[in-house]
Formats: structure tokens, sequence, C-alpha cells
């Protein structure tokens, strides 16, 4: 009992002088803005806390100008509609129109002689000017998107502890031309910041070019000295397996310490890991940032960290502490660590570069991301929503465009978590930076090639991120731009410089279809393409070795569209006919050819979007499927353009911009299992590819046929085996299969499993007839089926769908979790499949999950399909 309370109190205490010898938190809310054309005020005056704010209005921060201005409901939401067209461009306005003041009054002051405080700006769009309580804090203005600032405020503090910061956000300069062309006229890569704002071919343009605070302000509290930008590599030699017992890792640790005062501090600088201490006893000079290097640690039997589908990945809390020789702790930084060893190596035989991760090969299934919202809205539950979509997919990859930003630490938060690795681009790209010639740039090409004006800004910029980023595991690779090297000496320094010096542990490939990537044999730009193709193609044409952008449609269902267009422009699209709504225009149709006219002509825009959703699944699938089908003969990787939008478009995304999944998930979903039975749509040969590390002995391979009426015939089935890491062709049948499908198509079921028939991989295709309609689908009988809904906790529910003997295949069904009054579906929610096919006398479980917080009263599941009315089940 004596010991127990002892070790009470010294827990108390330990937490006492943590909370003394650091405390941080944000200033994201109470904010003030005004346009700087509505105020003559100079900067010192507008700090000092007794100036009258009336008239200001209540600013969004984090956040941009045009968020503030739409959260006060003074402009329409640019996502609907044509309601960007409303907004006025800073282009047409000039730039003061979107400079504003921002205003924060906040508390702070010192409590003891040696107290720091630090005041922290992760994020300003373009350039800013600050000011605490009348005296300026940045000697110079702040220039560029990505570079983060650091102030030492100790001495700016007001006596009272009554603060006011103030702070002039000023746009890019020059903001580009929205043109219409990709970025505009280029002109906004003079800037080092977002492209995508002056306007793509997926996106309009952001009207602000998303000036303002626009990622987290932070007071930070430390005692004497600021511990910064900790730095962890993780080596993890040999080729391991996961779910065993492992050889040992070694830990390798330094952090920068910051020593304001003027005089000499001793002490250890140090850090806990699974209940290791590692120590480095320092000198710091005053008035200087000493980096400091620890011991390499061997840690025994790590539990390491894999990507999505391979193994867990654990997370290890890790925490940095400075110690003076009077032992108490002046500032400590904790962060988590996943440990694993990335290695690329250049495979000769398909003349790209392959992935290994802890000594194990691992298949690129990648997909391209914008960012998560285009006005730069950024939640961590946003982020976990959309990474955990990514993990659904199946994929183990996401490549962070160069026309956007460096991802947030709380998206590579999420990535760490799901098991997403990241190959995140600088901020480049060859539309605007110059590859080609266009007509619709301001400069020529050589004056591009020069883009940004600032190189010295970019490179610092680049360093800086690199230190903010580099503690991930989840992060994998570090690309120069898209579709473009950098300027030569930025691209030196990324190369020379930076990456080795602050990084050393990740590729850094100079553009992202380089051939240090993907060689090129074919021609052309080395990546694509951007269209809707016939399925065979992704498994006959072979293409690039690690293509870096290749996909194409993604329009989601009338739930979802109804989301973002007028009931008046609910038309369907005549792509035939070019005869194509304003609406659908301007939020990018992609276009879906003749592909669902395939299905029936549609009869309204509902019918249409459903058709939509087959041929979503089916083009993603057979995406995964044909590449998956050369893995480390034709291809180490692919990387799908692309699977998110940043706001309401109709192109390249797996769910739309309200989290809202479509079909081509689940197709991803399907085609990407790490154990995949499947069938070569042009030639019929059945195949599997195991991404597993083990050998599969004794598994069924069962091959049959089901007509519209739902019976069946099995013609084929073997016991196989198959290595590692492989995929293996079995046979064919397409003969058969095209007699039989020649009429009304037919459906082809290849399954896997095990010898106590559990199934291991379950691949429904629907096939056409010989004209290539889906005829039998036309005219399928109605399947009734019956579900049971369970509620197994408070945001898990399990639903078990049968389908009775004796009737045809309850086809293409989606699940939806809907709010039980209003019938709108609850979002997100995350489904372990949809758009799922039941065949007759089976039945099919799936798990829904979703956060108790979103829903507000009771909600029910709906069930609908092709041939299966829409019935709605309490859950109970």
């Amino acid at each position: 009992m004596h010991r127990k309370i002892i070790s009470i109190v010294l827990l108390i205490i330990s937490i006492i002088i943590d909370l003394q010898s650091q405390n941080v938190y944000e200033l994201n809310s109470g904010w003030k803005c005004i346009p700087v054309s509505n105020i003559k005020s100079k900067g010192e005056e507008l700090s000092n806390p007794l100036y009258n704010l009336s008239g200001w209005l209540p600013a969004t921060v984090p956040g941009t100008v045009l968020t503030t201005l739409l959260n006060n409901k003074l402009i329409p939401d640019p996502f609907w509609g044509m309601n960007n067209k409303k907004i006025p461009d800073i282009y047409f306005t000039g730039r003061d129109y979107y400079t504003y003041w921002f205003i924060k009054d906040f508390k702070e002051k010192l409590t003891s002689a040696n107290e720091q405080v630090w005041l922290h700006f992760r994020g300003v769009n373009y350039g800013c000017d600050i000011w605490l309580n009348g005296h300026k804090v940045n000697p110079e203005t702040h220039f560029g998107m990505f570079l983060r600032q650091t102030y030492n405020i100790t001495s700016l503090l007001a006596v009272d502890g009554n603060n006011r910061l103030a702070v002039i956000v000023y746009p890019p300069d020059p903001v580009g031309n929205p043109n219409g062309g990709q970025g505009g006229d280029g002109t906004i890569a003079r800037n080092v910041s977002i492209q995508y704002s002056a306007g793509w071919d997926w996106i309009q343009p952001v009207r602000d070019r998303n000036t303002g605070i626009w990622d987290k302000v932070i007071v930070e509290k430390t005692n004497s000295v600021d511990l910064k930008n900790p730095h962890v590599i993780t080596l993890v030699p040999g080729k391991r397996f996961p779910g065993q017992s492992q050889q040992p890792a070694v830990i390798k640790a330094s952090a920068e310490i910051n020593n304001p005062s003027g005089s000499v501090i001793r002490g250890v600088l140090q850090y806990k890991l699974d209940r290791n201490i590692i120590r480095q006893e320092v000198s710091l000079q005053p008035r200087s940032t000493t980096e400091v290097h620890l011991p390499d640690f061997t840690l025994s039997d790590p539990k390491l960290w894999w990507p999505n589908g391979y193994g867990d990945q654990f997370l290890y809390n890790i925490k940095f502490e400075f110690i003076d020789n009077s032992k108490q702790v002046l500032d400590s930084e904790s962060l988590k660590i996943g440990i694993r060893e990335l290695q690329t190596i250049w495979n000769d035989h398909t003349h790209s570069r392959q992935v290994n991760v802890n000594g194990q090969m691992i298949f690129i299934r990648g997909g391209n991301w914008i960012a998560s919202d285009a006005m730069l809205r950024f939640t961590d539950e946003r982020y976990d929503a959309e990474i955990r979509f990514h993990r659904d997919m199946n994929l183990n990859l996401i490549r962070i465009w160069g026309g956007a930003l460096t991802e947030r630490p709380e998206f590579y938060n999420a990535c760490d978590k799901y098991g997403l690795l990241v190959f995140q681009d600088f901020w480049i790209s060859g539309d605007c930076n110059g590859r080609w010639k266009d007509q619709m740039k301001k400069d020529d090409q050589p004056t591009r090639r020069k883009y940004p004006d600032d190189h010295q800004l970019f490179i610092k910029s680049a360093a800086d991120q690199v230190k903010m980023i580099r503690n991930h595991p989840s992060l994998a690779f570090y690309c120069g731009g898209n579709e473009i090297v950098p300027p030569e000496d930025i691209y030196l320094a990324l190369k020379d410089s930076i990456i080795p010096v602050l990084d050393g542990t990740r590729y850094f490939f100079s553009y992202s279809n380089s051939d240090s990537m993907s060689y090129n044999s074919i021609g052309g730009n080395g990546d694509g393409p951007y269209t809707i193709q016939k399925p065979g193609l992704f498994w006959e044409k072979h293409t690039f070795p690690f293509n870096s952008e290749v996909g194409n449609v993604g329009t989601g269902d009338y739930e979802s569209l109804e989301r973002f267009i007028p009931e008046e422009n609910m038309v369907i699209p005549e792509y035939a006919r070019a005869k194509i709504d304003s609406v659908w225009k301007y939020h990018e149709d992609l276009g879906y050819g003749s592909f669902i006219d395939a299905y029936g002509k549609p009869t309204n825009v509902r019918d249409f979007a459903f058709k939509a959703q087959l041929v979503n699944y089916d083009q993603y699938r057979a995406l995964i499927e044909g590449f998956s089908s050369h893995a480390w003969d034709w291809y180490t990787g692919v990387i799908i353009w692309k699977t998110q939008n940043p706001w309401t478009a109709l192109r390249g995304q797996m769910y739309d911009y309200y989290l809202d999944p479509n079909a081509g998930l689940y197709g991803l979903h399907n085609a990407g299992e790490q154990l995949h039975v499947m069938c070569n749509p042009v030639n019929g040969t059945v195949m599997i590819v195991n991404n597993t590390f083990h050998e599969w002995h004794d598994i069924k391979l069962q091959l049959k046929t089901v007509d519209m009426n739902g019976k069946d015939s099995l013609l084929n089935q073997s016991f196989c085996e198959i290595s590692p890491a492989s995929v293996q062709k079995y046979f064919t049948m397409k003969k058969v299969v095209d007699e039989l499908r020649e009429k009304q198509g037919t459906f082809l079921d290849v399954r896997l499993l095990d010898k106590n028939q559990k199934i291991l991989s379950d691949n429904l295709y629907w096939l056409p007839d010989s004209i290539g309609n889906y005829s039998g689908l036309q005219t399928m009988k109605k399947a009734f089926t019956k579900a049971e809904v369970r509620k197994i906790y408070e945001g898990k529910i399990e639903v078990i769908i049968n389908n009775p003997a004796n009737g045809p295949i309850a086809f293409f069904n989606r699940l939806s979790l809907v709010d039980d009054q209003t019938k709108k579906r609850v979002l997100p929610v995350f489904y372990s499949d949809n758009y799922f096919s039941v065949l007759p006398d089976e039945k099919k479980t799936i798990i829904v999950e979703y956060s108790p917080s979103i829903v507000k009263g009771k909600v029910s599941v709906s069930l609908s399909g092709w041939n299966v009315a829409e019935k709605y089940f309490p859950v109970r």
C-alpha cells in the first residue's frame, strides 16, 4: 500500500512537471477580420487590445478568406450548381479585395523568469505581417504558403496577460488569370503555393486563391529552451514476416534544441521508447540552435509497421525531453513512430522502381490525391474518413499531386494508422512549369521553366516541410514535381542536400513519371490514359511499368448528384450528341460514352446514375485486375488518377466531396484483395493473384456460370496452390462462356475456397451478349431478398442479406445507413462491402461502421439493387 501511494505521488509530480515544462494550445476561435480596404489603421494601433473592433467579421482560423465569407453568408456555397460564378475572382477585383486583417485576443503571461513563449504559424497564404501588443513580430514580411513560422514572443506579452495579435494576410502575387487552362494562365506558379487554385480540368478556380491563415496557429510555452524537429530513423535489416517474433531493429534519433538565453545551458537530451531511456549529455551555447544526435539503440523483438493488407500498423509512443543539470525538464516533444524499413530497387525485368518494406516485395496499388478540401477546410475527422476509404479500396499508397500542397501532419497520422504509403510531390507541375507549349499560358516555355520567381524560398520551404513530415512511417517517397523536374538549382538542392541530409531514408524521384520511376519505352507523356476504357484494355495493353496516373470516371449516384446539382439541371447527358447540361459541364463531367447505354437507355437521371455505378465498378475492378495480372512481369505498381476530389466534381473519384462512396470504391475493394481470383475478359484465363508473403495450399478454384433466372452451371473445379507474391494462370473456359453468354449475357462466378469450404475470394462478373449489350439484365425477374439487421454496439451494425432459392441473383445491391425520418444517408459510413450481389440460396454478411456522434436520431438500413426493390430495415 505504501509503495502504491508513493507511485501515485510520483506520477502526479511527473504530470505537474510535464505541464509546467510544455503547454501547447491553438488559437482557433474568437478571431475577427476586415478587408484592408475598409480600414486605415496600421498594425501598431490594431494590435492594441483597446482598439475597437466593432463592425469586424467573425473569422475562421484556420481557414481562408473565402471560408470566412461563406461562414458569414456573404457568398453562396461555391460547390453548389453555378454558384462559383457568382463570387468575384481576385484576378478581376485586384488583390486588395481579398487582402484582410485578422485579429485575435488571447490571454497569456509569464509565470516564471525562465519561461519562454513561442508563436507558431503552420501555414499562411501567401504573405503576412504580424503585430503583437503594438510591436512588430516579424522583422520582414513573410512569404510562402508552406514555410512555417516561429517567433519568440516572450518579451512582447502584456504584463496583465491580455494580448492582441494582428495579422495582415496578402494574396499570392501574381494570382493568375483563370482563363480555363490548367492552372489558368500558369502565372500562379510564380509563387510557392497551390497551383490548382487558378482552375484545372477537374476543378473551377478558387476565387481568393486560398488566401488566409489556412493552417494552425499555436502558442507554445517552454522552460528556457525550445526542443524542436525531432528525427527518428528505424532500420529493420533482413526479410521479415508479420505476426511473429522479430529480430532486433535499430533506432537512430536526433533533435534540435534552441537556447534563446544569454547563458550556456547544460543537461541531457533523452527519449523514452517502450520503457527504454536513451540519453545524450548536451551543452547548449547561448542564442543558438544545436542539433543533437543520440546513441543508436537496438530494440529487441520490435512490433513492426506494415503497409495496408500486409500486416498490422503498430505505432510506438516516443517522448523526447531536455533535462538540465538540476533535473528539471525544460521542454519535451512527443510523437508516434512506426518501426519499418523501406527500400527501393530497380527491377531490371520490368524496368521500373520496385518497393520493398521490411525486406518484402510490395506491389503498389495507389491513388492520386489532390487535397481534402479545395478551400482547405481540414479536420482530423475528415482526414481519418478519407484515408479509411482508401484503406477500404485495398490500396497501399497515396500520391500527393504536385499542383497541390505538402499534406498536413493530420493526413499523415491517418496514413500511419491505416497503412497507406505516401508519395509526396513538391509544388511543380508540367502544365504551369513549362513542359509543354500551351497557348493558354501567359509566358513562353523557357520563362515558365524558371518558375517560381523565388527559388530560395522554394528551397527553404522544402527543407522545412521535410522536417515536418519525415517521422511518419507512411511517408515513402519525395518527388520533385508533377510530370516535370524543377529548375536545376532547386532540383540539385533537393537531391543533393535537403533530402539526403534532413531525411536520408527515402528515395527521391526527379518528377512523377521520370525514367527512374518508370522507364518510358512507349513514348508520350509516360502516364495516362485518362478516359473511360474497355475493361479488356487494362489486361491486354502493355503500358508504362509504374504508371503514376491512369483512370477516368467517378460520377456518384442520384443521392450524390442532388447534393450539388439543382433540380432543373438534372438532365441526362447525351454524350454522342455532345449535349451536356451547363452545370454538369461546369463540374467537369468526363463522360461515359456509350458504356451506360449498353445497360439500356436511361429513363431519367436516377436511372443514369445507377447504371453509371455498374460502369464505375467494372472500370476500376478491371484496372486493378489488369495491372495485377502482370505484376512483377510488366509492372511493379500503378497509381490511379484519381481517387478523390476536393470539390463537387464528376470525375476521378471513389467517393464524393460529402464522403458518400460510389461503386468504384468497391470495384477496387474486390480487385485489390491480397488473395484474389479473377478472369481475363479477353481470353477467358482464370488466374489467382497472391499478394501475401506465404504459400497457399489445397485451395479449391471453382468456376461457374449463372443465367438470368438463377440457374448455375459448374464449368470447372480444381485444387491448386500458389507461391508468395506471385500471379498464376490456371485454365481458360472462353469458348464455353462465350456460347453461354451469346444471346442474353450471363454471370460468371469465380471462387476460391479453403478445405473447410470457407470462401477466400469471390468474384462475380456480369458479361454482355455477343453484340456487347447487357440485354439479359434488362429482363431479369425481381429477387425477393430478406435482411436481418443487428446492432453489435453503438457505431457498428451487422446486416445479413438472404436470397431465397429458386430465383434470380439479387444483383448489384447498394446498402445505406439512413436517417429514420428523412431517409437521407448518414455520412460518412464504412461498409465491409457494397454494390454486391447474392446468388440464389446464399447469404451475405455486411458490417456497417460509423461514428455515433454523426447520428442525431434513429437510423435504418436501406437495401436496393438492380432487381431488388428498395426496403428499409430498422436497426434494433
